[in-house]
């Protein structure tokens, strides 16, 4: 069972920390009108960044630039450069290439949890150069850095579990994971078919999403600037790259056609890792899912006390599964402070939930990684079932 602290309703303010458009409070939504808006500050989320930063004054050790991540990239990396030589080079039976394809996608999921989620949020290293070429371990992997960091540090984390602005939770109408969202009849199977959809994750944003998105120039409800210059081609050099060493690479030592076998087979056990991971933090039963009052678009707690009351923990007592995650089992404390390198998670994790407890702010945890699938398995249920809930102005201005 999941370990909460009392709740006690009462609003504080926002600061971004890696969700820009979250500073000062306010929020720009896609059509340049509309915003959504937090509740000022009333102590939480000063506090607990003071306590943080004491911690690290304390403890003398620095919130990037850890020799344990830089042990651990390499860890990774080696793994990831491994399992590939493997299976492109000396795979030589059927059952071969499953062990070492299943090995190349835990390797690549783990870069994935750990150095590019680490360095696109600015939190490996406090030299940007350094971040931005960690950064690029994403497009390596297939998917735009460029894009990730609009989808996923400020449309995600800025705006988490606000149905048609948080990007991560909108998949309808294959599902449906919000209260807000609209039900379908296919929604009451759900829970059984959503995790063939999370297999496919990896492969749209190989074929479909990145370049979608650079054409609307929009995620979600929220608009950003179509990559140029450098930018540009980070993009298309990051495409190149992938499918040379994907598809190129592999086609001129085997047929065309087990290449493509094992590369899908490689994308969709990677796609199921990489999606469970996220969204057992946030889509579960015991994470808010807030809306706007009708005809409001103000948001009911301040930024901070919204990011841990829509977020959920999971496992954290498991050394194993914190490394392996990148430490994405402490997801409030990411959310908290996205800056931070994710090896120092544990001990932030103490404070915050110390913190939560004397503001009566709800923090809550599963004991294992089990619990929180569990949870997301009930929630999606749940969803599948329940009626709409009543259309807020947001929501029925962008016709969801």
């Amino acid at each position: 069972m999941p370990t909460r602290t009392p709740v006690l309703p009462f609003v504080a303010g926002a600061d971004g920390l890696g969700a820009r458009a979250a500073e000062g409070s306010v929020a720009s939504t896609s059509d340049g009108n509309r915003k959504l808006t937090f509740a000022a500050d009333t102590g939480f989320h000063g506090e607990v960044k003071r306590r943080v930063l004491e911690y690290f004054e304390h403890s003398g050790l620095a919130s990037r630039d850890s020799p344990r991540m830089f042990v651990k990239t390499a860890v990774l990396l080696v793994w990831f450069g491994a399992s590939y030589g493997l299976l492109v080079f000396a795979a030589a039976t059927w059952w071969q290439g499953a062990l070492l394809s299943c090995s190349l996608a835990l390797a690549a999921a783990g870069i994935g949890f750990s150095i590019q989620h680490d360095a696109n949020h600015g939190a490996y290293s406090d030299h940007r150069a350094v971040n931005r070429i960690m950064g690029l371990t994403l497009d390596m992997l297939g998917a735009s850095s460029y894009l990730w960091r609009f989808k996923h540090n400020i449309s995600h984390h800025t705006y988490t579990n606000l149905a048609g602005a948080d990007d991560d939770i909108g998949i309808t109408p294959l599902a449906r994971l919000s209260p807000a969202q609209p039900r379908y009849r296919l929604h009451r199977l759900q829970q059984f078919y959503i995790w063939v959809l999370y297999g496919f994750l990896l492969l749209k944003w190989h074929f479909v999403y990145d370049f979608k998105n650079v054409a609307r120039a929009r995620i979600a409800r929220n608009r950003f600037p179509r990559p140029r210059g450098w930018s540009l081609v980070e993009l298309i050099a990051g495409k190149v790259v992938f499918f040379g060493w994907a598809l190129v690479v592999p086609a001129l030592f085997h047929p065309w056609w087990v290449v493509l076998v094992y590369y899908a087979g490689t994308s969709i056990m990677l796609g199921v890792v990489l999606s469970v991971v996220f969204q057992v933090a946030h889509c579960v039963e015991e994470a808010d899912f807030p809306e706007p009052a009708p005809g409001t678009a103000r948001l009911p707690d301040e930024w901070a006390v919204h990011q841990v009351q829509t977020t959920v923990d999971f496992g954290r007592g498991n050394r194993l599964l914190t490394w392996y995650v990148g430490g994405l089992n402490f997801q409030i404390e990411h959310h908290l402070f996205p800056r931070i390198c994710h090896v120092h998670y544990p001990r932030i994790g103490k404070i915050v939930e110390a913190v939560c407890a004397e503001f009566g702010v709800r923090y809550t945890a599963h004991e294992s990684f089990l619990g929180a699938v569990s949870s997301h398995w009930r929630w999606l249920r749940r969803m599948g079932r329940l009626p709409l809930a009543p259309a807020t102005a947001l929501q029925a201005e962008s016709g969801e």
